[in-house]
């Protein structure tokens, strides 16, 4: 996931997705939270770690770093703007 484009939408089509199926009442208020949270956390942990990793900023043990989601603040110009 070197490219930033291709990190971008992994990141923002999930979010448009969900509130798509929201506001044509595909999905209730219930699900919606529920599924927002499983995007929130375990998600975007998850492609968080898998972009550091291609661009070889963490090692492949710090997984569990990477969990907290304050410990990626101090990546976020590799994140996002590189």
């Amino acid at each position: 996931m070197k490219n930033l484009l291709i990190y971008y939408m992994v990141i923002f089509v999930p979010v448009l997705l969900l509130v798509y199926c929201s506001k044509t009442h595909l999905l209730g208020s219930g699900w919606f939270v529920a599924l927002f949270f499983g995007y929130a956390f375990p998600y975007r942990m998850i492609t968080d770690y898998y972009r550091l990793r291609s661009k070889e900023a963490i090692d492949k043990g710090e997984y569990r770093e990477v969990l907290n989601p304050f410990y990626t603040m101090k990546y976020l110009k590799e994140l996002y703007w590189v």
